[in-house]
């Protein structure tokens, strides 16, 4: 109120100071119109229309007053005098009007500007959000940033669940479930709540609390970028799923094409050797050594291939069971090396680890199983009689255990692959028998003690196979 009395007595003493020293000029009463005319003018650009016309009706006063004969009275003797006064009054008022409508239009016009700038960066904001997982929150977050409102809320018919950007809770509950319910909006006090729809179907409904009212418009729009946030994340999640699953089966029938395979060609060569030995019985018993030996052998690689199989189901399902106790690594390898086969392999086997090496905590079985697998590599893709180097050291709180070999190695593009389940290298995949997930559980029983499995070249152009795990100490105070 006080500004705007200051206002009026400043555009009041400037029109009695043109009249006051036009009278000391001597200037004509066109100049002193004029000049009065563009007072008016300025004040309803700048103070608005309703200043402008008070002005107009005191600078009409005060003209006549001073410079309309008779001078000092508000008479006014010529006829003339009184169409010039009316015209300078229409003229004034009329300026003014236009003046302040054009000022009006132009505040709305950028007001509009402002409201689509926000929304186009709100929509860039919602295209460029890959957290799908929190679509809802993010989308709430995004709207109160971009439009600096106090509190904004969502409220979801399917979670039945609503997200705020404050704590304050100024947008109560029940409007959010009547703008869901009646799929009308509430516009009131500041606030605004509409219904959000996804192909005409309510989702949802939103809620803004901000300094000043917003248009049903612009809280439209805000609404269907919502919608088409929400849409957008389902739309990823659904194209997910399907990638997903269409993987799952990929993967399921290479399995069983694998596994197919792998069971099939030892059944053949047990099935043949016993046909031998009940048919075509050998006449020496060295032939029916060597054809129950063929039988041994195929028997224990069809129980690897089903123990493998029974064993990645396990990792798969996540119903590997851990029963860790502390363990020393020279005992670890050690019992790893009198489970390989043939025993000649372990005679090229080189094991250099220090001493002082603190125990680590594992599950000693399966450990085992993981070394195990890393020696059958090495000496399956080393040349013959080519050693194989096991080594550990310590590295702050963990142990890092390498198997070394002196075969062709894993190409560097290959190595973040050599670990996916049923891959088998450039180098193997034609001239070594195996079903591709001996690595790949080794990488799941690694996993499942906190610890890192990889691979990388070593000094001799070979692979080295390195595990990293935690010692005991560690895991005892974690």
């Amino acid at each position: 109120m006080l500004v705007r009395v200051a206002r009026y007595f400043l555009s009041i003493s400037t029109a009695l100071a043109i009249i006051l020293l036009s009278r000391w000029l001597k200037l004509n009463t066109t100049t002193v119109a004029l000049s009065l005319l563009m007072v008016v003018l300025a004040t309803a650009t700048f103070w608005g229309l309703a200043l402008a016309i008070a002005l107009s009706v005191t600078a009409v006063l005060a003209f006549n007053f001073f410079l309309i004969p008779p001078v000092g009275t508000f008479t006014v003797e010529d006829p003339q005098n009184w169409v010039a006064l009316v015209a300078f009054l229409v003229t004034a008022a009329t300026a003014s009007q236009l003046s302040a409508r054009a000022q009006r239009r132009a505040a709305e016009a950028q007001e509009r500007s402002l409201e689509t700038e926000r929304l186009y960066e709100l929509g860039r904001a919602i295209l460029l959000n890959e957290r799908f997982d929190r679509t809802l929150e993010q989308t709430a977050i995004d709207v109160a940033r971009v439009f600096d409102l106090g509190e904004v809320a969502f409220y979801d018919a399917e979670t039945k669940s609503t997200f705020r950007t404050g704590t304050s809770s100024l947008i109560p509950e029940s409007e959010l479930a009547t703008a869901l319910d009646t799929g009308t909006g509430i516009y009131s006090n500041g606030r605004s709540v509409t219904p959000v729809r996804l192909g005409g179907k309510p989702i949802g409904s939103l809620g803004l609390q901000g300094l000043s009212p917003m248009t049903e418009t612009i809280v439209e729009a805000i609404a269907n970028l919502a919608a088409i946030s929400i849409e957008r994340a389902r739309a990823m999640e659904r194209a997910t799923a399907a990638e997903a699953s269409k993987r799952s089966e990929e993967l399921r029938a290479a399995m069983l094409d694998a596994l197919a395979h792998d069971l099939k060609t030892p059944l053949t060569a047990i099935k043949a050797s016993i046909t031998a030995l009940i048919w075509a019985p050998p006449r020496s018993a060295a032939g029916t050594r060597e054809l129950l030996d063929i039988i041994h052998e195929e028997t224990e690689r069809l129980n690897q291939t089903v123990s493998e199989t029974v064993q990645m189901a396990r990792i798969d399902a996540g119903k590997l069971v851990l029963e860790r106790h502390p363990h020393k690594i020279r005992d670890l390898i050690e019992d790893s090396l009198a489970d390989v086969r043939p025993a000649d392999i372990v005679s090229r086997v080189v094991i250099r680890i220090p001493h002082d090496l603190p125990d680590i905590d594992i599950d000693t079985d399966l450990m085992r199983q993981v070394l195990k697998q890393l020696i059958d590599n090495a000496a399956k893709y080393s040349p013959p009689a080519a050693p194989i180097e096991i080594s550990a050291e310590a590295e702050g709180d963990s142990v890092i255990i390498s198997v070394d070999d002196r075969g062709p190695g894993v190409n560097p593009d290959e190595q973040y692959k050599i670990f996916e389940k049923l891959y088998r290298g450039r180098h193997s995949s034609r001239t070594t028998e195996g079903t591709g997930m001996g690595l790949s559980i080794a990488k799941g029983i690694v996993e499942a003690h906190g610890g890192k499995i990889w691979v990388k070249s070593n000094q001799w152009g070979g692979a080295e196979f390195c595990i990293r795990l935690r010692t005991s100490d560690v895991q005892a105070r974690a």
